[in-house]
């Protein structure tokens, strides 16, 4: 059935064409970037079978990715790096890659419908929706094409430190990444500061983080 273009609608017939929905991908893994998403979705060009991105099989995903950027009236993504996680901390470091993915939308939002957090920064009229990807279209437009781009960046990291299995497991505290750690240590991309990497990292190392 797909998320509902109910708080979308009500925003376009109050007035406010342009609703950015606003989610992100990667806050919970112990390796590789946090990705934010920002979407307006176009009114006269609605998308069918939105859904939350956690909720729909890879294939879909990649299909409803295409249509979101052919059809969408513009698409943001903020990508903030695991040294700058490790500085700010995961929360902080979301926060940030949601602001980017928003000033990268042209043109600018009248509201910004964000899952779960708000901004204090945000310039815009905002509305935090838990489990907003649910809730909202434009929400889990911003959540497939947070998750697919991180993805991606996964692949290709996959490439460069083929002994941690990323293409596999996105950098989640799988079973196979954990003894990867364990076997290997740390590499670039791992979040230093999380309880997985620093605990194998130590036992590695032998060096508290």
């Amino acid at each position: 059935m797909g998320a509902p273009y109910r708080y979308e609608r009500a925003a376009w017939r109050s007035g406010l064409p342009r609703v950015a929905g606003v989610d992100e991908a990667g806050r919970g893994p112990l390796a590789g970037p946090v990705v934010a998403a920002a979407v307006i979705l176009n009114p006269e060009r609605r998308i069918k079978g939105l859904e939350d991105s956690k909720l729909l099989p890879p294939a879909r995903r990649e299909t409803l990715f295409d249509q979101i950027l052919e059809q969408a009236a513009s698409v943001g993504t903020g990508i903030v790096d695991p040294q700058i996680i490790d500085r700010v901390n995961i929360l902080e470091a979301t926060r940030l890659a949601m602001l980017e993915a928003l000033s990268r939308l042209s043109p600018r939002p009248d509201l910004v419908l964000i899952d779960a957090l708000r901004l204090s920064a945000l310039a815009y009229p905002q509305k935090s929706l838990v489990r907003g990807d649910r809730r909202s279209a434009s929400i889990a437009a911003a959540s497939i094409v947070a998750k697919v781009t991180r993805d991606r960046l996964m692949v290709e990291a996959d490439h460069l430190f083929p002994q941690y299995g990323f293409r596999r497991h996105k950098g989640y505290p799988t079973r196979e990444h954990l003894a990867a750690l364990r076997h290997h240590g740390p590499c670039p991309i791992h979040r230093r500061t999380f309880h997985g990497v620093w605990i194998q990292g130590d036992l590695f190392e032998g060096s508290a983080p």
